[in-house]
């Protein structure tokens, strides 16, 4: 197998389950919060700073101004200028790229099909869900939530910064069909037939050769 799969998903879609069910299912690795953790490594920042900024477009310049003291690694003068959540970007963008030069792999989150945009042997899933079968996944996720408002209100929030994100840094639209390959509403055929689906896709997709006719938008 020589395909990459990135997978973007709304917050209680299953879409984390789902990759690491995709990558058991064809053997190679997922990569969702491990991510996190190689770009610390090879970046120089600490995961904290990393984790602090993922997914969450930060815009106050005071809070950038303050943070950039604690960063170190890089000697380019244009990325000391930077505001720390552009570099904090940018080191995952690096460490996307570097796994995806490594082998399949299952991404997710995090603007991966973005950053992999040039290369064609890469599948770009997105992952939604019905909003009640969304809300009953967060409730047994996070048992201490206070009852199903609370549980909408995550939601919201947290497809607002995946959304803010997605939008700010890449040049195409969060959840919008036409930005990904496959676009999969996981509370019809559950998990498991979601899984499924999205490996019969990637064995369709080998079979005809396993690479895309790739056309990048000029920013």
């Amino acid at each position: 197998m020589n395909t990459i799969i990135t997978i973007g998903r709304q917050f209680g879609s299953g879409g984390r389950e789902i990759g690491e069910q995709v990558a058991e299912h064809f053997g190679i690795k997922c990569y969702d919060k491990e991510l996190l953790t190689r770009a610390a490594s090879e970046s120089g920042f600490c995961r904290e700073m990393i984790q602090t900024h993922d997914e969450r477009p930060t815009n106050s310049f005071l809070y950038n101004l303050v943070m950039d003291t604690y960063s170190f690694g890089y000697n380019s003068s244009s990325f000391v200028d930077m505001p720390i959540s552009h570099k904090v970007f940018l080191a995952q963008f690096e460490t996307i790229k570097k796994i995806a030069s490594e082998g399949a792999c299952v991404i997710v989150g995090r603007c991966a099909d973005y950053a992999l945009q040039e290369m064609p042997n890469v599948l770009h899933i997105f992952i939604h869900a019905d909003e009640e079968s969304r809300i009953d996944r967060i409730l047994s996720r996070f048992p201490d939530l206070s009852g199903r408002d609370k549980a909408r209100d995550m939601l919201i929030k947290k497809d607002k910064q995946r959304a803010s994100y997605y939008n700010y840094y890449s040049s195409k639209k969060w959840g919008r069909a036409d930005s990904y390959d496959l676009s999969i509403n996981s509370t019809i055929l559950g998990i498991d037939g979601s899984v499924n689906l999205i490996a019969q896709y990637i064995e369709d997709f080998e079979r005809a050769g396993g690479k895309k006719r790739i056309t990048v938008d000029a920013d």
